[in-house]
Formats: C-alpha cells, structure tokens, sequence
C-alpha cells in the first residue's frame, strides 16, 4: 500500500473512531441524565428510552460503573420471568458543592448524585462589592475537610448569588468586583481548585429547581418569583427551558417602575418594584407606621426587634396593618406580573423567599391584581402558587444546573 493511500486510511480510520465515541458519549449523557432525572431503570428500559439496543446499553453501563457514576442496586419487582438488575446512579462517589450566596447570609450544601444533602454549613462570606476569590477557596476547604470529603470528590462547584450574571463569562455585573476586573469568578476558582465552576443568578437556580424537582415538573411555561430580604427576583421557564436573555439578565422586572413618585432604588431609578415588594421593605415602612400612631400587635413589641416572622405572626393574629402591608406588596407584585403574564401566558406563577412564609397573605393580593389587570382568556388556567420545595428549590436548581453543564462539557 503506497504512504498516501495508507494515510488516507489511516485518517478514515480515525475519524470513523471519533464519530463511534462521539456517539457513545452523547448516549451516556443522555443516560446518566435520565437515571438523575427519573431515579433507576433496568437495561432493557434504558435502551428504549435511548432508542439503541441492550448489548450497546449494558456497555454503557458496565463503563459507567467502572467510572463510579452508577451502581446496580438489586432486582427489579416483576410479575413474571427472571428478575432484571436495576442501575442509578451512585451516591457514594461523586458529589456537587452548591453555594448559595447573599448579601446577609450564605450556605454550603453537600449533595450526592440522588439529590440528597449529606452536609451543610452556613459560612462567614457574603455578597460584596470587593474581591472574595481567597476568602471564598479557603471557606470551600473548610466545608470540604468538615464533611470529610476530597476535592477530588467533587464533580462541581455551583454557586448562586444575586445580580445581573451572565453565565457564559460568570460575570456579576451588579458586583463587579467580586473579582480582578475583567475575571470570571468560576474561571479563578477553576485554577485555585481544579474543580468545575458556575455561577447562576439565585432565582434562575430556584426556577430550575421547581421544574425537575418541584411545582413546575412537566410544565413548559412558568415564573418563579423570589420575594427575599434584600430585593426581588425573578425566573421566567419558556418551552420547558430556563430563559437567560443574551447576556444572562432576562427576568429583571423587579426595576419596572410602580411608583413615580417613589423611594431612590439602588440602580439608580425611582419607584422600581424592587423598592417596595421585598421584605426590608416591609420591616422598614412598619415600623415607621407604628411611629406615626397607628394601632398595631407589633407596638407592643420591642421595637428594635420586629422581623419577618413577627409581622406574618401578627398578621396570622388579625393585625390589620400587617395585613394591609402585605397586600399592598402582593398587589404591586401582581400588576407587574400581569405584565409578564401577557408577555409569557405561563401556566403557573410560583412565590418564593422569606415573604412566601406570608402564605395566602401575599398570594391572594398577587391573584387578585393579576385577575384585575390580565385579559380574562390569559387567566383562565393561570395558578399563583407558594411553593412546596421552599429553600430546596434553590439547593437543587444548583445541583441541576451543575449536573446537566457538566455532563454537556464532559466530550
């Protein structure tokens, strides 16, 4: 065979290989996130959801054992016939650090690949305009040497925080010094680490949370919406995905101006929604109500010390201005998402943060502005919701987010 033939055949050779692993990693994404998604299969159920045979699935699986990311785990219960072994994932050897970052308080959690949180730890950092890269990589090895786990565990780190975040750079445009100007925070952590990193805005975490885990599951088009302590976020799903927007800001409606004649929000802009809807807001305008006179459970209260959880209890007691605070804020919440209801026609609307512990106190108001203000044909199926998974939502939008990025990076 002439040198030139032999190269060529040399090169078809190669190139047919590549397009064989190609296709056998695309099948053992595609397995490994349905085995997440949807608990254990046997072999002959995972080829029917992979359209391909049981030989080319059951090597799948045995070099996915091999790997540690799945382990038989006894027969399957059927009614006749031998019984098939059934295969998820494993919880033992392959681990996601979420971390949820805010400007008065964060968390690490430590989660297998079952969704279950093997260890958390509130730590000191908190969202601030100025550089956290080391703070941040020594409170990682802390969390990691607690939890007796080694960096080598992890599968990938995944943070949320607040702020206008593109995704792709992981730039927090909103706090720009987070790190050396210019820098990604996952990309300087990825060097300090060796670990995968993301970052994704707080809400769009929870929004990913409730549609594989919560209030959204088989739903294509919903709104999550954070009502936290420090402001309000917003997460839009449309056709069943998470929408970011060109640079990662889609969702921002909490600086849609309500009140012209309002408070000076932080970006700059007056009376955005944002200056009236979250909960130090509520603390804040109580308190200066009960200066002004007016009757009140919480004036009887240390003063100093009125939180959340004080108004809502007041509330839940028949406090008429805490009532009334709480349905201000819901029904400036609803005329705005009767904005986005007609942009979007999602399905359901899902409230979630400190003020969905208000209840019906702060869903009712939302409804009722959104059945004010919203076509009647756009209202007909709509349902406003608090949600089930609370805080979890955001746990395990973070564990998804990293799941699904790691295993679309993994060729």
């Amino acid at each position: 065979m002439s040198d030139l033939f032999k190269s060529i055949s040399e090169s078809e050779h190669v190139e047919k290989e590549s397009v064989v692993d190609l296709k056998k990693n695309k099948l053992k994404r595609k397995l490994l996130l349905h085995l997440y998604t949807h608990d254990s299969f046997t072999i002959a159920q995972l080829a029917k959801h992979l359209h391909t045979s049981v030989p080319s699935v059951t090597s799948l699986i045995e070099e996915l054992i091999t790997e540690k990311w799945i382990v038989e785990i006894g027969p399957a219960e059927v009614q006749l016939g031998r019984k098939p072994a059934l295969y998820r994932l494993n919880p033992r050897d392959r681990f996601v650090l979420a971390i949820d970052m805010n400007t008065y308080s964060s968390k690490a959690y430590l989660l297998n690949l079952h969704n279950e949180v093997i260890f958390s730890q509130a730590i000191s950092l908190v969202i601030e305009n100025k550089p956290i890269i080391e703070s941040l990589t020594k409170e990682i090895s802390a969390i990691l040497q607690a939890a007796a786990c080694k960096i080598t565990d992890l599968e990938a780190i995944s943070i949320s925080m607040p702020g206008l975040i593109n995704p792709k750079t992981g730039i927090n445009y909103t706090y720009p010094n987070l790190c050396v100007k210019g820098k990604s925070l996952p990309l300087e952590l990825e060097k300090f680490l060796h670990v995968r990193t993301y970052v994704i805005h707080d809400t769009k975490a929870i929004t990913l949370g409730e549609h594989h885990f919560g209030l959204a599951q088989n739903i294509q088009h919903a709104i999550t919406v954070n009502m936290d302590w420090n402001g309000v976020g917003f997460g839009l799903l449309v056709n069943g995905q998470v929408v970011l927007g060109e640079s990662g800001f889609a969702g921002e409606l909490a600086h849609i101006q309500v009140r012209p004649q309002g408070e000076l929000c932080y970006c700059g802009k007056v009376g955005c929604l944002d200056t009236v809807t979250k909960a130090s807001y509520l603390i804040k305008r109580i308190k200066e109500l009960i200066k002004e006179g007016n009757v009140s459970l919480l004036a009887k209260e240390n003063f100093e010390n009125i939180d959340i959880e004080m108004v809502i209890d007041a509330a839940n007691r028949g406090d008429e201005l805490a009532i009334d605070l709480l349905q201000d804020m819901g029904h400036e919440m609803g005329k705005v998402l009767a904005i986005a209801v007609h942009l979007l026609n999602p399905k359901t609307i899902i409230i979630h943060g400190v003020l969905a512990h208000a209840g019906k106190f702060i869903s009712n108001p939302i409804e009722q502005a959104i059945y004010k203000y919203c076509l009647a044909d756009y209202k007909e199926n709509l349902q406003v919701e608090i949600s089930e998974l609370g805080e979890r939502a955001k746990v395990l939008g973070l564990q998804a987010y990293a799941i699904h990025k790691t295993l679309a990076e993994s060729d």
